[in-house]
């Protein structure tokens, strides 16, 4: 039998392997999960599995926060110890972190072939370190799965053999699809968070990029814009705070806008009704951005650039940067978008799709 390694380490990873996690699970396979605790704690993502009604992590290396060279070298310390313990026939990362980076590089120096989910995406920006991890992922893998075919594209481009390329669509088109059934079940937004905030229509903001937040001026650009959004439009913004954009917020002595609605961080399936239930959404996040477009929901991205092109050339998505203009003239753009566009990442089979090629090559 074909036993699967699958190694995470932050919530977009959780979430965008949810649905390979949940095939394997119901199909009795053999597998088990490995939590670096990159960015939180066990009790803190025991809540976050047992909302998406997830089996939990079977080893957890509770690695905590620290420099890039020290994350990354605990993680790879703890797996290499499990992975010739446990033997696995594939290791399955997605995406684009440090956990995915010590993950793809443990298991290649062992010669245990990688599988990257959501291969080929890339910014063409090297001072993101989710690029320099995505690069060298792509490139020790034995089983690569971009989502689209401009990312299979970008792969061939740098000489990585086609032979190892399988455009599956984006596991996120499965999560959101699969966790809004559990959301619609679970959550009721309208009649909690809202209430609370006293909207109805409303624009949903987030913004945690360190390119914007750990800039006292570029926090300033970005309010700017969107005031002149609120006086265009007279619709309030609901802002989910990250941590790190709170703590610059207060350690610049900035003062958030009265018609930013500031809330805690909330968890996914009540973010995700928010991305439902919004006008529009303004983010510097990659995965809302993809998340924004299933759900038909036009966004304007807090970025002068984006590895989701596929959202951009769809037309569900634009890129305002920090400009206080651009962010206004982009959301005057999106704000009568006609929402039919054609979701560019699959139609939620990914998941099951992966798994099938795997067993099928091993």
């Amino acid at each position: 039998m074909v036993k699967f390694s699958i190694v995470l380490g932050t919530r977009p990873e959780i979430i965008k392997l949810s649905s390979i996690i949940r095939f394997l699970e119901e199909n009795d396979e053999d597998y088990f999960i490995v939590h670096s605790g990159q960015h939180y704690s066990y009790s803190l993502d025991k809540v976050f599995f047992d909302e998406l009604e997830l089996p939990f992590a079977k080893y957890n290396l509770e690695v905590g926060s620290g420099s890039h060279a020290v994350m990354t070298s605990k993680i790879m310390v703890g797996l290499e110890k499990i992975f010739l313990d446990e033997k696995p026939d594939f290791v399955i990362v997605q995406g684009d972190t440090n956990t995915v980076l010590a993950a793809a590089l443990t298991a290649s120096k062992l010669h245990i072939p990688v599988v990257h989910v959501e291969a080929g995406l890339r910014s063409y920006d090297r001072s993101m370190p989710e690029e320099i991890n995505r690069i060298v992922a792509d490139h020790v893998s034995s089983f690569l799965f971009p989502p689209t075919v401009e990312s299979k594209n970008i792969l061939l481009k740098e000489n990585i053999s086609e032979d190892k390329i399988f455009v599956v669509g984006n596991t996120i088109v499965d999560a959101v699809l699969q966790n809004i059934v559990i959301a619609d079940k679970k959550v009721d937004v309208k009649n909690s968070i809202l209430k609370k905030l006293d909207v109805n229509d409303y624009f949903l903001l987030t913004m945690h990029r360190p390119s914007n937040v750990d800039f006292k001026n570029n926090i300033i650009n970005v309010f700017e814009g969107l005031k002149k959004v609120y006086e265009e439009f007279n619709i309030p913004f609901v802002f989910p705070i990250h941590p790190r954009t709170k703590n610059n917020i207060e350690k610049f002595n900035i003062k958030i806008p009265e018609f930013v609605k500031v809330i805690d961080p909330v968890g996914f399936l009540e973010f995700l009704q928010l991305e439902k239930n919004a006008r529009m959404i303004f983010t510097d996040s990659g995965g809302i951005q993809e998340e924004a477009c299933i759900l038909k929901v036009p966004c304007v991205t807090l970025r002068f650039n984006t590895e989701r092109p596929e959202t951009i050339a769809v037309g569900s998505n634009v890129l305002a940067g920090n400009n206080p203009d651009k962010i206004f003239e982009s959301a005057k753009l999106m704000f009568n978008k006609n929402n039919n566009w054609i979701n560019p990442f699959g139609k939620g089979d990914s998941g099951e799709r992966i798994i099938n090629i795997l067993k099928e090559k091993n």
